[in-house]
């Protein structure tokens, strides 16, 4: 490992997406209780799907009408009903395993335009569900600004930052040895996933996990927000943007309710693109108001505001994450305490 050494990010490209569809609200181009069909047209039509059974035991789905529509706010919060397929048994889940990803390569337009298609797992702002909902934000900044996801992401947030290895693909191959490898057997990120090769470009840019970053660009991308939106001498966020993104907005009074896959955890509710933490807990070391996210490759991260820092922690070990952030995180507060 190098201090470049370039990692396969996933999820936590969600927080980099969420910013971008947040400069656009504060461009005034978007507003968060905008319908998603506004941009993306396919998703008026789109149903929720009831599952049942007959009385012979033959699964049923029933589609029903949205009680509502689908939200930029509820993209931002995984509340808008759409799911992810690769965990989980449920009928809904094993619909969206149809989005082929490996096979398939859309771009984001006819991604966004599949997924449209597919029965959402719930109504509208009823649930926090993990899905794609972040990916079709992806298009709907491609919509708003006119450019693909990465020129816009590029020209606004990633080049000011000087965040020059943060990309969706690895396309300079003199960069291809500071690939950050798993061990051998260590290369699924699902069952029958694995863990995927940046060298390999598609026209999928996928906003919610298709990234790629070293910890010296992803560092910069936290000290911004740490700073509240801004970094030497240049404003990307508003403070109350910034301050919006960080707060709990599924909490009680909300309305909305928690699956059984609630990754945020006890303790945490969720802000648009961040897990808040809301309750101090024995079992898990940090103070009120810190927000972090990980992704499935084996990285995460945290800002923790109230003693001014952020942790990054980069490696590609699918199966070990869980266990180094709890560790990592015990450490840290235990040495602060000290």
């Amino acid at each position: 490992m190098t201090p470049d050494t370039i990692f396969r990010i996933y999820s936590m490209s969600k927080p980099i997406t969420s910013a971008a569809i947040m400069m656009l609200i504060d461009d005034g181009k978007l507003k968060l209780n905008d319908p998603v069909a506004k941009y993306i047209p396919a998703f008026a039509k789109t149903r929720v799907g009831i599952d049942g059974t007959e009385g012979n035991g033959q699964p049923t789905l029933r589609l029903e009408p949205q009680d509502r529509p689908i939200t930029i706010r509820d993209l931002l919060l995984h509340t808008s009903g759409i799911t992810y397929g690769f965990y989980g048994a449920d009928p809904a889940r094993q619909r969206y395993s149809e989005l082929d990803l490996v096979v398939e390569d859309w771009n984001n337009a006819e991604f966004a335009d599949r997924v449209a298609k597919l029965p959402l797992a719930e109504q509208p702002g009823t649930l926090w569900d993990y899905g794609h909902s972040t990916d079709v934000l992806g298009r709907v900044v491609e919509v708003v600004s006119g450019q693909s996801l990465y020129q816009f992401e590029k020209q606004r947030l990633l080049d000011p930052l000087g965040m020059g290895d943060t990309s969706f693909y690895v396309t300079d191959k003199a960069k291809w040895p500071r690939i950050a490898q798993p061990m051998p057997d260590d290369r699924l990120i699902a069952p029958f996933v694995p863990i995927t090769d940046p060298t390999k470009v598609r026209r999928w840019e996928s906003g919610g996990g298709g990234m790629v970053s070293t910890i010296g660009d992803y560092a910069k991308f936290c000290q911004m927000m740490l700073n509240g939106g801004a970094l030497a001498g240049r404003r990307y966020l508003r403070a109350k943007t910034v301050a919006t993104m960080v707060t709990d907005h599924i909490g009680p009074g909300s309305g909305i309710k928690r699956d059984f896959y609630y990754f945020p955890g006890d303790g945490f509710g969720f802000g648009y693109g961040f897990a808040v933490r809301t309750k101090l807990l024995a079992n898990k070391a940090g103070p009120l108001g810190e927000y972090r996210w990980d992704g499935v490759g084996g990285t995460f991260f945290w800002v923790d505001p109230k003693d001014d820092m952020f942790v990054i922690f980069m490696a590609q070990t699918p199966s070990e994450r869980g266990r180094i952030q709890s560790d990592l995180r015990q450490l840290i507060y235990d040495a602060l305490r000290k």
